[in-house]
């Protein structure tokens, strides 16, 4: 066959394979109720100008131009996926809620495969339920509380104290970094300050590289590197744990029912309910100790950061964060007491703050589900097997929801009441998958907050806010300090 045969027969496959694509989104797009909107050029659809929004100043642009054409809910073909995007916070809520076990999580390629098939993220049902509280409960014990809060105050304090030696400008991104992982691996694994540290930091930053990424495995991609920096870091955490399984089947402490000392610890000592009577496996364990660390990472410091850079443009707030806390401070060194978790997260302003912080960043963006039959919510049909893309970020930046969006105004919180209750403010997500970890997270950005405003004051360079693929400061924060004046 000669090349103007191949050249034909290529063709012809090419046309017949749009042909069959078109057809079967003709298909899904005509079922009756489904959503307006527009699946875009074939095989990519309107993914370029998703991507070209995320690089954006307004990242929510390509939501809200589709929000106008089409209402809000609409459906496009994204990332090789064709979905239903719901702007709409009741919607939204349908979604998270999740009666009947109607969503079940599902996420680009490239993230299932990094995180494999025992993911929280990917986990369902009674499984998902029973882990989520096991975690949940732990997070609220009160003596995790009392010991938790000590861990921080000591790593924010290490780590605000080595400002004063710097050089060069404190790139806040990083440096939050070194106080957010230190603190979440100690509560999942016990591990402190050293080597063993050291090696799951520098794994783990390598495994996190691939979180959005081509999904080609093949030797020298992206996922392929970050896969096998999981195969390292799963080796380490199972010998952790089955180091600590072995220690609890030896121990005379009854069994291992004492008070646990972290998250290792308490996914050991679950034996099921009483109609499973199954452990969980090591591998399971493993894989989402793996998974927990991505807050320590990733969300938290990008938080801590981002309150830094929206406090420097906003020095009435900056102000009168510094009284509250200054407040605090002399209150404790004139009775001599230590901070409690009660305290730090009882400075009305600083929640503000917080708050405030979250819903401008939009760290998490929005969840990702795939119905498992037909539903109709307000009026929307959800075919089965259609994905659902609930946008949390379209809410935040809704300005019939919240008065100058793009503006930085924690006041805006005295108005409207509190934030944790408020449906039209997801940032830990909602319903059955609410992050049991979001008191944590507030503590923690509370802490740093509180010790970094009573200690410096500082002047940031420029710098701006990168949206995509995920949220981070464009050249990490960079700022120098001066200790103020009553700084111990």
């Amino acid at each position: 066959m000669g090349m103007m045969e191949w050249s034909w027969v290529l063709l012809m496959g090419i046309v017949m394979g749009l042909f069959w694509y078109k057809k079967k989104m003709d298909r899904m797009e005509n079922k009756s109720g489904v959503p307006k909107g527009n699946l875009g050029w074939p095989l990519i659809g309107e993914t370029l100008d998703f991507i070209a929004s995320g690089y954006s100043s307004r990242p929510v642009s390509f939501m809200d131009k589709r929000k106008f054409l089409y209402g809000e809910v609409f459906k496009t073909h994204i990332l090789g996926t064709p979905i239903i995007v719901s702007t709409d916070a009741e919607v939204n809520k349908v979604v998270l809620q999740n009666q009947g076990n109607i969503f079940v999580p599902a996420y680009p390629k490239s993230i299932r495969e990094l995180l494999g098939d025992h993911s929280i993220l990917q986990m369902n049902g009674s499984l998902h339920r029973r882990v989520h509280a096991l975690i949940g409960g732990f997070l609220r014990s009160p003596p995790f509380k009392a010991r938790i809060t000590r861990d921080i105050e000591n790593s924010v304090k290490f780590t605000l104290a080595s400002w004063q030696d710097m050089i060069n400008p404190v790139l806040v991104q990083e440096e939050t970094k070194k106080i957010t992982f230190q603190i979440l691996v100690k509560m999942l694994l016990s591990v402190g300050p050293g080597e063993d540290l050291n090696f799951l930091k520098r794994e783990f930053g390598e495994f996190i590289k691939a979180l959005i990424c081509l999904p080609i495995k093949l030797p020298g991609t992206r996922l392929h590197k970050s896969l096998k920096a999981k195969e390292r870091l799963l080796k380490m955490v199972r010998k952790i744990v089955e180091e600590r399984k072995l220690a609890m089947e030896t121990s005379e402490d009854d069994g291992g029912k004492g008070v646990a000392n972290d998250a290792v610890d308490v996914l050991l000592r679950d034996n099921g309910e009483a109609n499973e009577k199954q452990s969980l496996t090591l591998d399971l364990i493993s894989g989402n100790i793996i998974e927990m660390m991505i807050p320590g990472e990733e969300t938290v410091p990008t938080a801590m950061t981002l309150a830094v850079y929206f406090l420097t443009h906003c020095p009435t707030a900056l102000n009168q964060l510094k009284e509250e806390n200054m407040k605090l401070k002399m209150e404790k060194m004139d009775s001599g007491e230590d901070y409690s978790w009660t305290d730090y997260m009882s400075l009305p302003f600083t929640q503000n703050v917080i708050s405030e912080t979250l819903r401008l960043a939009n760290i998490i963006n929005a969840v990702w589900r795939k119905a498992q039959r037909d539903i109709e919510i307000k009026g929307n049909l959800i075919p089965k097997g259609w994905c659902v893309l609930a946008s949390f970020t379209s809410v935040h930046m809704d300005d019939q929801i919240y008065q100058n969006p793009y503006h930085f105004d924690p006041w805006r919180w005295e108005k409207l009441g509190a934030a944790v209750n408020n449906n039209n403010f997801t940032p830990f997500g909602g319903g059955q998958r609410l992050c049991p970890g979001l008191e944590l997270s507030r503590l923690e950005i509370s802490i740093f907050l509180h010790h970094l405003v009573t200690s410096y004051q500082w002047v940031a360079q420029e710098d701006n806010i990168v949206y995509f693929p995920t949220v981070k400061m464009k050249r990490k924060m960079p700022i120098t300090v001066t200790p103020v004046c009553n700084h111990q």
